[in-house]
């Protein structure tokens, strides 16, 4: 069971104590102590009919909620009841400590807007369904909030005509301003590269057109269900479509109910096309970005760098020569140079593969492995630490953002050190300017 479940179930009880009694009890209690019944093997169900009876009086009716409109949802909100419809749906399996889980996300929408959802367990939705929702509840992360649909949230798919048209007026957005579950989205783009691929949903397969684009102020992934005939080059038109996000890069999925319309190829050029630079703060805000340069100081060199073992066959690094999904295997030899970076607005990783980290160290991964026969890799460690460490180092690459915070993919990375004459002499110039 993940942490997310119990969260879930710590939320379920919270609302159900504070409607039927005034005990006081906290989240860190239940909490606690949904996770040593869990422990223990008690089976969830009789873990939390437990806790009411404990804290709660489960017998006391419970007063249903009142609907509430997309537009008013508030963070960390529970026990929520919605009329919405579906907007898109998809499928994919997570991999737990305890087992592999089918769950279902997508956009909801009402009169008011749209939000994403995630259900965790087959409701039979399909897209365009028009759901009476009750007891669904609301996470944060990162200021975005998504429905979650979970064990306890109960759905009733009923007549559309009990809601109101949920038809919302385009919207024109730049990149930039891209968000998940943004709906009816409309954007002019050109597009830089395409490609094909069939997937099987619901055992039907299909094909997608997938690839990126961009716009005066960044660029994006895409995902065409239907073939619009996109080329690279084409200068298209998107109205009315929808955002998702992987890693805090923003996806922008069009289907046959999206209308796409050629412009001329001088509404966005190639020259207008160009890598922007950020400062740490506004990646760790923006969380995700395609192709973005900054500038930080290295102010760790974080272990696992220097030269790594991989597995042959998932690419996974190895601890020794054991793989941990394929046992022992012949280690395939790689570097990469693992970096945090500080630019006085924050900090984040910067990973750097064999390619750039060659560039950077003026060696190959042969030559530093004929100097580890002398001497060992932590040897090498603080030799790379010695020469980099406090060092300025400008990065171009892929910013991805996760739980854990985010993370530049590094394509091509130089140091980029201060001439302190000349930003001496910058300095006073500005100040006698003043």
């Amino acid at each position: 069971m993940t942490s997310e479940d119990i969260q879930t179930y710590v939320d379920e009880l919270l609302t159900q104590i504070k409607e039927t009694t005034d005990t006081k009890v906290t989240r860190e209690e239940l909490e606690q102590q949904i996770t040593k019944f869990l422990e223990y093997g008690v089976p969830i169900d009789h873990a939390k009919q437990t806790l009411l009876k404990k804290y709660g009086n489960p017998t006391t009716p419970q007063t249903p909620n009142q609907r509430t409109l997309i537009i008013d949802l508030q963070p960390n909100q529970t026990n929520i009841t919605l009329l919405s419809k579906i907007i898109n749906i998809n499928q994919r399996e997570i991999t737990t400590k305890v087992e592999t889980k089918t769950i279902y996300y997508g956009i909801l929408a009402d009169e008011s807007g749209t939000i994403p959802f995630t259900a965790w367990k087959d409701f039979n939705l399909e897209k365009g369904d028009v759901l009476e929702i009750t007891n669904a509840y609301l996470r944060e992360w990162q200021g975005d909030i998504r429905i979650n649909l979970g064990d306890r949230t109960n759905i009733n798919k009923t007549d559309a005509t009990k809601l109101q048209d949920t038809t919302i007026e385009p919207r024109e957005y730049k990149i930039k301003d891209l968000r998940p579950g943004l709906g009816a989205i409309e954007l002019t783009a050109r597009i830089l590269d395409t490609q094909k691929r069939d997937v099987t949903i619901n055992d039907e397969t299909k094909q997608v057109i997938s690839g990126t684009l961009a716009d005066d102020t960044g660029k994006a992934q895409y995902s065409a269900w239907h073939d619009f005939k996109l080329k690279n080059g084409d200068v298209i038109k998107i109205t009315g479509g929808y955002v998702k996000t992987w890693k805090g890069i923003p996806q922008i999925t069009i289907d046959e109910n999206v209308t796409v319309e050629k412009q001329p190829a001088n509404t966005i050029t190639p020259k207008d096309i160009t890598t922007h630079t950020y400062q740490l703060h506004e990646l760790i805000d923006k969380r995700g970005a395609l192709d973005i340069q900054t500038t930080g100081t290295i102010i760790e060199i974080k272990p696992g760098s220097g030269l790594i073992n991989r597995c042959p066959t998932c690419n996974r690094v190895l601890q020794n020569t054991t793989c941990t999904l394929h046992g022992d295997v012949q280690p395939k030899p790689d570097l990469r140079l693992k970096l945090i970076i500080d630019d006085g607005t924050g900090s984040i990783t910067a990973i750097l593969d064999r390619n750039v980290t060659e560039k950077l160290l003026g060696q190959t991964l042969q030559d530093l492995q004929q100097q580890t026969k002398q001497h060992d890799n932590q040897t090498l460690l603080n030799t790379i630490t010695k020469q980099f460490f406090s060092h300025q180092i400008q990065l171009q690459g892929n910013a991805l953002g996760d739980e854990f915070g985010t993370t530049i993919i590094a394509q091509n990375a130089t140091l980029n050190d201060l001439n302190i004459t000349q930003q001496t002499e910058k300095i006073i110039q500005e100040l006698e300017d003043l």
